[in-house]
């Protein structure tokens, strides 16, 4: 991987990540969630951003958190198969190179993040996981509610 990719560097589920920038078109504010009947964990709603229509993803129930009612999140725009999404995270500190370059995954990493994790990412200091924001729709299946 190149050491002078951008990457999104985000927190989700307690978890420092980083995101590769070229999947990610916008950080937005959701203002308001319309739930959706009938749908699995993980599928917030639907939301709106400048007419189009965004399935809010709640990744907290793929890595084994709860999912929970959040205000106003921030939330990852991102394209898949066609459709747009708005992937839920608790905070976004930068988008940058990694200043400490990529690294294999080792250590003690959850069995929930560990299948979603392709590396580790060493930017100030700080450890974040590297995972793909389209991996982490498809393998939850989400895209099947677009």
């Amino acid at each position: 991987m190149n050491d002078q990719q951008l990457f999104l560097f985000a927190r989700v589920a307690g978890t420092r990540i980083a995101i590769p920038s070229e999947e990610v078109e916008a950080v937005i504010r959701l203002a308001d969630i319309a739930p959706i009947p009938c749908t699995g964990p993980g599928i917030a709603g639907l939301a709106a951003r400048r007419s189009r229509v965004l399935t809010v993803i709640d990744v907290r129930p793929l890595v084994g958190e709860p999912q929970e009612p959040v205000d106003r999140p921030l939330a990852l725009v991102v394209h898949s198969g066609g459709h747009s999404y708005a992937v839920m995270v608790e905070s976004v500190r930068d988008i940058c190179p990694a200043d400490g370059g990529t690294h294999p995954l080792k250590g003690r990493i959850s069995r929930r993040w560990r299948a979603h994790a392709r590396a580790m990412v060493q930017h100030q200091g700080e450890v974040s996981l590297l995972v793909s924001a389209v991996d982490l729709i498809e393998s939850g299946a989400f895209s099947a509610a677009a």
